[in-house]
């Protein structure tokens, strides 16, 4: 225990406590104005709410890729199952560099939907842009959080008795009725926790998201990003003003999904 708190305390704790104590190097007023500056508030939205639609979508598309990874065969399976793990080994910058050449208004499959093209045309008057704004933002985040789904929701599919589907199917149940009472519930815990990891991952990225977010002030600027700013023009107590309300913030968005994951943890095993 003593080994544990110290190695928490040295990695963790102290440097955190470091970012708060910085923060109130300034005044109140001082502090306050930063926190809530129209600039800092339209990171926070941007931040929050895109990581928040990223890792919803993880949630749903990364549990039927672990289920066809799992339950299916087919050619290059293991191919595919390797690649999923692509963003863990990617530098994130060199991820940026290539969503953005894939979803820029010139890009690869971005000029498919500007305003000259068939798709974009559908859509006057400047079409559909995939990067440079909030929609670029969410497909960066998307691919970086994806293999936390996927890895976690995987091994507990693998542990999954095909038997358990067999007894409902017998008992009547039909496809449907299967999943939703049967293997969701079962899967409930993965996939909030891997929802968790993925959400987290996505609040504190900076890397992958710069090249394809246009970083406007106000528009399509990043909190991360923001800090850097702050430390750039040597504003350090700025910087960790904003650092601790990301802090705070995703310290209560995750202590909720724990609450939540513990909750429908002691349901299931009270259901057994």
């Amino acid at each position: 225990m003593g080994f544990t708190l110290l190695y928490l305390s040295l990695i963790i704790l102290i440097p955190l406590a470091g970012v708060f104590f910085k923060a109130f190097d300034q005044s109140w007023t001082d502090l306050w104005n930063i926190i809530v500056s129209p600039r800092a508030m339209a990171s926070y939205r941007l931040t929050f709410g895109t990581s928040l639609i990223a890792a919803i979508i993880n949630a749903i598309f990364g549990v039927i890729i672990a289920w066809v990874l799992v339950r299916y065969r087919f050619p290059g399976k293991r191919f595919i199952d390797a690649l999923v793990d692509l963003p863990f080994a990617l530098p994130t910058a060199v991820a940026g560099i290539a969503l953005t050449s894939l979803y820029a208004p010139t890009g690869w499959i971005g000029h498919y939907f500007n305003e000259t093209s068939l798709i974009g045309s559908l859509f006057p008057p400047d079409g559909i842009r995939l990067a440079y704004n909030a929609v670029g933002v969410t497909i960066a985040l998307t691919f970086i959080g994806l293999p936390f789904v996927v890895r976690t929701v995987q091994p507990v599919l693998e542990d999954l008795s095909h038997e358990i589907e067999e007894a409902a199917a017998s008992l009547g149940a039909n496809r449907w009725q299967t999943i939703t009472r049967i293997i969701l519930p079962e899967l409930r815990p993965a996939i909030l926790t891997g929802f968790a990891l993925a959400l987290a991952r996505a609040i504190g990225e900076y890397g992958s998201v710069i090249f394809i977010a246009g970083n406007m002030p106000n528009k399509t600027e990043i909190t991360p990003l923001l800090i850097i700013i702050q430390l750039e023009q040597f504003n350090y107590a700025g910087a960790a003003a904003i650092a601790c309300v990301m802090l705070i913030i995703s310290f209560f968005l995750l202590l909720t999904i724990n609450l939540i994951q513990w909750r429908a943890s002691r349901f299931q095993l009270s259901v057994r």
